[in-house]
């Protein structure tokens, strides 16, 4: 994927847990994990506004553009 998460990391370096988060922003954990390892095929606006909130952090910090071009999602 071109777009990496790096949501761990910020987690860690706030000293919050995934559950924390998850009854923060108002998502499942199951959907927070999908976010958090990368299979994500997309995430809503409002959901990456409430984590750059309750993380005080801002979208580039948790989300990382590797440089390449993925184009196998295209058809």
């Amino acid at each position: 994927m071109a777009i990496e998460v790096h949501l761990d990391e910020i987690l860690k370096q706030r000293n919050k847990t995934s559950k924390e988060l998850c009854a923060q922003i108002g998502i499942t954990e199951a959907n927070l994990s999908i976010l958090r390892s990368g299979k994500a095929k997309g995430v809503r606006f409002g959901t990456i506004n409430k984590i750059c909130f309750y993380l005080d952090c801002d979208v580039g910090d948790i989300l990382k553009f590797d440089g390449k071009a993925d184009c196998d999602d295209e058809e």
